[in-house]
């Protein structure tokens, strides 16, 4: 059994809230790059190049990539032998995202009761925690900031006999519906099968892939192919200005579902696509 004290937890989630609020993914910086390279619209090509010329700001200056430093979501993968010490897990996290939004003068956006009073919590939590007990005894954390794009996000449940095409008109129905709202070019993640909720999660997780890596299952990879193809089809562009790169990527994460069932969820991600990684 590994010991691993909740200070240390705190310490590392303050640090790396900031930091990916600040710092562009290198993937994500190449991905626009090449999108910059294959777009034919002008104005869509002005577009990435000051996309990429604020991230090239904001990591000089050591300002946010966006105003929006969104909600706190937290991913943990803690190896089952792992022991937390000196406090509550998710307690370390929540005083992680208070100091790493204070110390990193980022917006906090969380508020209290969502449907009636919303009053700012002042210091961005409580944070959004997916916990996963996977073998070994390491703990992995994801943070990612997520803004106003999780707007977007919808889920539907089909039925088995809408399959494949349905899943594709579902998907695309939602890009063209969301339009210039959630910032593109847009990285996709749909998330298929399970139950709801499942749907929704798988839909988030896809988008902590690396951009543009397919998924090691053929059949996916393919339908990531075609959808990629399809919604860089509808024409919105970078900012909805039209143009031929809507999406840099569409990332599928497929899970056994019921035989009545086969949820789909879109969870769309802006192209300030932010999250960092450590491993204690």
């Amino acid at each position: 059994m590994r010991e691993i004290n909740s200070g240390q937890i705190t310490e590392t989630i303050s640090r790396l809230f900031p930091e990916a609020c600040l710092y562009l993914p290198d993937d994500v910086t190449a991905a626009l790059q090449k999108a910059r390279v294959a777009e034919e619209s002008p104005v869509a090509v002005e577009t990435l190049d000051r996309i990429l010329a604020n991230a090239n700001t904001a990591k000089k200056e050591l300002t946010p990539l966006c105003q929006d430093t969104g909600a706190a979501v937290v991913f943990l993968e803690l190896g089952q032998d792992v022991h937390i010490t000196g406090g509550d897990l998710y307690e370390a996290v929540n005083e992680g995202v208070r100091r790493g939004y204070r110390e990193g003068y980022l917006r906090k956006s969380m508020v209290t009761h969502p449907y009636s009073s919303r009053t700012n919590t002042s210091d961005n939590t409580p944070a959004v925690i997916h916990t996963d007990i996977v073998p070994g005894s390491q703990l992995k954390i994801t943070v990612m900031p997520k803004g106003g794009a999780e707007n977007m996000t919808r889920l539907k449940m089909l039925t088995p006999a809408d399959g494949r095409s349905g899943v594709i008109d579902f998907v695309l129905k939602t890009v063209e519906e969301a339009g210039s709202n959630p910032c593109p070019p847009v990285i996709l993640g749909v998330g298929i099968g399970g139950t709801a909720e499942k749907a929704v999660i798988l839909a988030k997780r896809a988008l902590l892939r690396k951009v543009g890596t397919p998924s090691q299952d053929k059949e996916t990879a393919d339908l990531e192919r075609e959808l990629l193809e399809k919604v860089n089809k509808l024409g919105t562009g970078a900012m909805g200005y039209g143009g031929t790169i809507t999406a840099l990527a569409v990332h599928l994460e497929v899970f056994p579902a019921h035989i009545a069932s086969l949820p789909v969820a879109v969870n769309i991600q802006c192209h300030s696509a932010r999250h960092r990684e450590a491993v204690i």
